[in-house]
């Protein structure tokens, strides 16, 4: 896989994407992740690439020019499954949204930034608008992060235990079951003895139920369909 972003501070990512897991699928070779800073595909010396909104109010709007320029360029180089505009306004990003963009090939994430962008970029230009809930932050930047990390981790090879991500919350709409570790007790505090049994399928019963009772007490929105 092959996701670029285009944003007008590239540093504010490179540390999130370049570490832990995210560092581990680059250098397997397993995706490939690539900056544009936006400011490259400005003109003029001042590297502008906002301006005033027409009509008035506060807020600089990030213009439609070098954004073109950055999208039809990359274009030029290889066919795009989406372009992704990062937006307080677009569909809140879930577990099945990530599911489906990991199947793709090439993906832009376009971070928008102080006001956001011209309107004619997302006539143009924008496939897809996501949102990674319902507040507002500085830019797209951060929110890019998350959407990456919670794509790449669901490609084949990219964790060590390649059914873990089967298992993660949200995956069948419920959320995961309690996890323990050594010691066995703790504090007056025990492993449940279902888990030290070996009988896998017991586990297997155990979990479930859990995952069931955990979504009940925590998240009962996400069972509204039953």
């Amino acid at each position: 896989m092959r996701i670029d972003i285009i944003t007008v501070v590239p540093q504010l990512m490179k540390s999130p994407l370049h570490e832990s897991i995210m560092k581990r699928a680059q250098e397997k070779e397993l995706v490939d992740i690539h900056f544009h800073d936006l400011r490259d595909y400005s003109k003029g010396n001042y590297r502008q690439v906002d301006d005033a909104q027409y009509g008035g109010g506060a807020g600089m709007v990030l213009m439609i020019e070098p954004i073109d320029k950055c999208i039809s360029k990359l274009q030029s180089e290889r066919d795009y499954d989406e372009i992704i505009y990062m937006t307080p306004d677009g569909e809140t990003l879930n577990q099945k949204m990530c599911n489906t963009l990991s199947l793709k090939k090439n993906l832009i994430i376009l971070c928008g930034h102080y006001k956001g962008v011209d309107q004619r970029v997302r006539d143009l230009f924008i496939t897809r608008e996501i949102s990674i809930g319902d507040y507002v932050l500085s830019g797209g930047e951060l929110g890019a992060c998350v959407l990456v990390d919670a794509i790449v981790r669901l490609l084949p090879g990219v964790l060590n235990d390649e059914t873990s991500a089967l298992y993660d919350s949200f995956q069948d709409d419920l959320l995961a079951p309690p996890v323990y570790t050594r010691p066995e007790e703790y504090k007056n505090l025990k492993v449940p003895g279902v888990l030290l049994s070996g009988n896998f399928a017991k586990i297997d019963e155990w979990r479930q139920e859990m995952s069931y009772k955990h979504t009940l007490d925590k998240r009962p929105d996400l069972l509204k369909d039953e």
